[in-house]
């Protein structure tokens, strides 16, 4: 049912510059893995194999990593580091490549928007790379297709946030309609702690039907100028085509210090414990 997964990857991470200046946030390594492989594995594992990205100025590096490097492979033919590209040689195999630019920073709903020449008619997986996700029976995007499977509307991964850092995060209001399963009647984009509705943030995991395009058309700018995903789904919602799932597993915020260093930490463990 679910094929595609549109990956934005336009954005600028100024808040890891300098590293970020001539480098894509998204290829900042969690010990020897960037962040966009760990994503687009997660997008496999869902069963999406069909991978598209929305990039921007100086972002070259990200479409070169999901490519053959042969001067690079020849060098390393028959030694023990060819180990080390078995990963992303599976995803090279396994998944199609695809991507359009966005010229313009005009938030994220507009990121989706400018993805939808490669999406198409059909529903599609949302993964933001920087929120690197760790599930615990499964990989939380394949945990949000077996919801749609059943359900069949646009869903948006939710977990729950100390409530004075709400001002960070889109915030769902709904009903409890299964364990762990929300129906959404109302999103707001950055609440402040005292009139925030919930303390359910919404994550970098979005599962959306293509109706959403059309939604995205009409969205004006919202906070910060910027046309918001938050304000596409909430007329979704209003509709009771939005559910919030709140997944299984742990959730690292890549997009600041703090959450690269906890995952950074949480993988060399792992890793430890492996070896």
């Amino acid at each position: 049912m679910l094929q595609k997964c549109l990956f934005p990857v336009a954005g600028y991470g100024t808040r890891f510059l300098p590293a970020t200046k001539a480098m894509p946030k998204e290829m900042l390594p969690i010990l020897t893995k960037p962040l966009i492989q760990y994503g687009v594995e997660e997008a496999l594992d869902a069963g999406m194999k069909q991978v598209a990205f929305v990039t921007g100025r100086g972002k070259r590096a990200i479409e070169d990593h999901f490519d053959i490097t042969y001067e690079l492979e020849e060098q390393i033919s028959g030694t023990p580091k060819e180990a080390s590209l078995e990963g992303i040689h599976r995803l090279i195999d396994r998944c199609a490549f695809s991507y359009t630019r966005q010229i313009q920073m005009k938030g994220l709903g507009h990121a989706i928007l400018t993805g939808e020449i490669l999406v198409g008619n059909q529903p599609f997986g949302v993964i933001l790379a920087d929120d690197l996700c760790v599930g615990e029976s499964a990989s939380v995007m394949a945990q949000m297709a077996r919801v749609y499977e059943q359900h069949r509307c646009s869903i948006v991964a939710i977990e729950e946030v100390p409530r004075q850092t709400v001002d960070q995060y889109g915030v769902i209001m709904g009903e409890p309609i299964a364990e762990d399963l929300y129906r959404v009647s109302d999103m707001v984009e950055k609440p402040s702690p005292e009139s925030a509705p919930s303390n359910l943030a919404i994550i970098g995991r979005y599962i959306l039907t293509p109706d959403i395009f059309d939604i995205l058309r009409q969205t004006p700018p919202g906070k910060g100028g910027e046309i918001q995903i938050t304000d596409a789904l909430k007329i979704q919602a209003q509709q009771g085509g939005v559910l919030a799932y709140r997944f299984h597993g742990q959730r690292f915020d890549c997009g600041n210090v703090d959450g690269f260093v906890a995952a950074t930490n949480f993988f060399y463990e792992a890793y430890l414990r492996d070896r």
